[in-house]
């Protein structure tokens, strides 16, 4: 498995969960010095970034790219797909729809839907939540399809939306409910720990709709800092087989240099970690 940190071009907000929030080429150069196998790129709109700038930084250093992410599409674009304005529905079809074309630019083959999938409003149902949700999707997905993008749905727990919280039976029913091949699940451990019954059972659950992974501890930091039992985590996707990216979308806590550096030590170990708790 490779590892990718996430980033976010020095002029994002602070509500994007990312240790380095700097010019690109500071931040790929640092990540790439820790050892780190890519990034994952925090964006609000495509234009945010050069892609020729992006890739050629790439290249020089030698890292891939493992996710094009867009909770800054939700926090500062104020756009998602079950809003029940048709305009906002549709400019988030547009936004994410440029962010796949980046994404394809710049050789990432996933594109990461959090809450920028929205929430069930007020008054309304969760049919019509999903309906909308699914008429968008398939309108991106439809754009991702001929770069092989996947577009990973990360499940967010209930403190922060109210739609789509769990991994395992939310996630995985939305994932079914669409039934798109380039459509596939991103757990995220941080809202794992406070939504599943069981991390280990939930990542087993995804079997085939796992297409990304957030590798983070129960506080929101580097994992080993936390107390989530990485030892199921690791055991689980094993089981799987899982062999894609472990990404850190994790706080700059105690600083950014010390969260990257925990990051990239504990997930290099991920995969070899030893677990006797499940068959």
């Amino acid at each position: 498995m490779k590892i990718a940190l996430a980033i976010a071009p020095h002029d994002a907000e602070p509500s994007a969960f990312v240790v380095f929030r700097d010019r690109l080429e500071v931040s790929i150069a640092k990540a790439a010095r820790m050892g780190y196998d890519g990034i994952e790129l925090a964006l609000g709109r495509a234009d945010d970034v050069d892609p020729a700038h992006v890739a050629s930084l790439l290249v020089d250093h030698r890292m891939g790219i493992s996710a094009v992410s867009t909770g800054r599409v939700f926090a500062e674009q104020k756009v998602w797909l079950t809003s029940p304005d048709e305009a906002v529905r549709a400019r988030a079809v547009e936004i994410l729809d440029g962010l796949v074309e980046l994404a394809a630019e710049l050789g990432a083959r996933r594109v990461n839907i959090g809450r920028a999938r929205g929430s069930i409003p007020e008054g309304e149902t969760l049919e019509i939540a999903d309906a909308r949700f699914v008429a968008g999707i398939g309108e991106v997905a439809a754009r991702a399809l001929p770069h092989r993008i996947n577009i990973v749905v990360e499940p967010v727990n209930r403190y922060e939306i109210n739609y789509v919280n769990s991994v395992d039976p939310d996630g995985i029913r939305l994932i079914e409910r669409v039934g798109l091949p380039n459509v596939k699940l991103m757990p995220d451990v941080f809202h794992m720990n406070i939504e599943e019954v069981s991390i280990g059972a939930a990542i087993r659950a995804t079997g085939e709709h796992l297409g990304h992974f957030h590798i983070v501890d129960s506080n929101r930091r580097a994992a080993g800092v936390g107390h989530v039992d990485f030892a199921e985590v690791a055991a689980a996707l094993n089981a799987i087989h899982y062999e894609g990216w472990l990404s850190a979308e994790i706080l700059p806590l105690p600083d950014d240099r010390a969260a990257a550096e925990q990051a990239r030590r504990f997930a290099a170990t991920i995969d070899k970690t030893p677990f006797s708790g499940f068959d």
